[in-house]
């Protein structure tokens, strides 16, 4: 459960996130910046084995360890990305993450990471955010979807899409350590985002950028929704029909 106001600093904090194949770097590392700064805490990354992995755009990443290494986590932080397809599927994984989420004071998703929650039954009751081409898809695991870049349900923190990782974690910062401490992060972070152009969301981006995205994601997104219809109906979730 998320605790009742700041813990003291001079409480340890284990933080882990998962690192996967496929994953998207900045789902991990924009909040690894956040969590690296938090006083007395650990953060440490976690294969499904302790092998390097490539994330979508070819950046090569190292884990700490192995899931089966993990401690009780503290933090259980979920990146998404292209490879997220595939763990929707994985049931060792599905019941570490349930194991680690029964036991920890936040469960933090990032982008398609919700996913990967939703698929581990995570999502049942509880408001949620994830993608914003895949939002729609959030139901069929039992959420209520929000749009919007951050989303604090009980002990779940969900965050849109890739960026919006880094807001997320100073909502998670601020719960664990207090608002003063993710204040100081941010600014020594200088986290002051001032876009140049007003597309960063589909509500105000260009038709032709969201076709564009939409288009260049459309196959990725069918196979998130067949296997998302497949979890629902493993969940027990009630699956609208097609069309």
């Amino acid at each position: 459960m998320i605790p009742e106001g700041r813990i003291p600093d001079d409480q340890p904090l284990e933080i882990g996130s998962l690192l996967f194949e496929g994953l998207d770097q900045i789902d991990l590392t924009g909040p690894f910046e956040v969590f690296a700064r938090l006083p007395n805490t650990t953060t440490r990354l976690y294969g499904l084995t302790d092998a390097p992995v490539t994330d979508v755009g070819g950046l090569r990443l190292t884990p700490d360890g192995s899931v089966l290494d993990a401690p009780q986590l503290d933090v259980l932080h979920i990146p998404g990305g292209g490879g997220q397809e595939a763990l929707m599927r994985d049931e060792a994984l599905l019941h570490w993450i349930r194991r680690q989420a029964e036991g920890a004071k936040i469960l933090f998703s990032v982008c398609t990471g919700a996913l990967i929650c939703g698929a581990a039954g995570l999502l049942k009751g509880r408001k949620a955010t994830t993608y914003w081409t895949v939002q729609h898809l959030l139901p069929l695991f039992g959420a209520t979807p929000v749009d919007a870049r951050v989303v604090v349900d009980g002990n779940l923190v969900c965050a849109g899409g890739v960026t919006s990782g880094i807001d997320g974690a100073l909502r998670v910062a601020a719960i664990l350590r207090g608002d003063e401490a993710a204040k100081t992060i941010q600014l020594a972070m200088q986290y002051a985002p001032d876009p140049p152009f007003d597309a960063g969301s589909p509500d105000t981006a260009p038709e032709a950028a969201v076709s564009a995205v939409r288009n260049a994601t459309a196959g990725l997104t069918a196979r998130r929704e067949q296997t998302a219809r497949d979890v629902a109906r493993r969940l027990g979730v009630s699956v609208p029909t097609d069309g």
